[in-house]
């Protein structure tokens, strides 16, 4: 579906990085919907999703949607304290695999995209996911949030299903919750983020938006290390 997705800005955006492709880590606590969020823009089932409260994402997967685009699906936070050290370690390590080139090593990823809930459930695990994991092992400028499931960010009301989108009081109440989450992973981390965009994986609402997000804010050099 997004296969070629603004190709020619992303071809140009990979000449100025002089990467290819371009490592995407997307991660977020247990249940946000990174997996959904990967067969959505892949408009096929690749990653596993989980149902109910298990996980499924257990290990690091990754899947190349093009010759300049590759995302990884890394396992969710929030399953238990012994789970989520596991978890982050996995996270953590491939933070730091690294490739060298001219006698320089540089990060084999090059972005994070961290996958909040719309109902935000969850917040505490995720700035213990940004203040913890993924700020102290990468550029915060390297780092992106997003909003998944807008269709249930107030548990189901307001959404119109016939035309696939939320109605006006739904995206009053996303638009304010793009600010909330602004200001508290802020006053909870100290990170600054890049305006979050909302979309539903599910229902394929907004996921050109979540694109245009990673593709306008693509770093401009490749990721150094040591």
């Amino acid at each position: 579906m997004f296969k070629n997705y603004r190709k020619h800005d992303l071809n140009n955006n990979i000449k100025i990085m002089d990467v290819t492709p371009l490592d995407i880590m997307i991660t977020g606590v247990t249940g946000a919907g990174k997996s959904t969020t990967i067969n959505s823009i892949f408009n096929k089932s690749l990653a596993e999703v989980g149902r109910g409260v298990e996980p499924e994402t257990m290990g690091l997967n990754s899947y190349t949607l093009n010759d300049c685009l590759r995302l990884w699906d890394t396992p969710g936070l929030g399953d238990g304290i012994k789970q989520d050290q596991i978890h982050s370690k996995k996270i953590i390590d491939l933070l730091y695999k690294t490739y060298s080139l001219d006698s320089n090593n540089y990060g084999f990823i090059d972005m994070v995209l961290i996958i909040i809930e719309g109902s935000n459930r969850d917040m505490g695990t995720n700035y213990k996911l940004i203040n913890e994991v993924i700020v102290p092992n990468i550029q915060r400028e390297r780092v992106l949030v997003a909003i998944n499931q807008a269709d249930m960010a107030m548990k189901g009301r307001h959404w119109d299903s016939l035309n696939n989108k939320p109605k006006e009081r739904l995206k009053e109440f996303l638009d304010a919750q793009v600010i909330s989450i602004q200001s508290r992973v802020k006053e909870a981390t100290g990170v600054d983020i890049i305006k979050p965009v909302y979309y539903s994986a599910e229902n394929n609402y907004n996921v050109d938006a979540l694109l245009d997000l990673l593709i306008d804010n693509m770093p401009k050099n490749r990721r150094t290390i040591g």
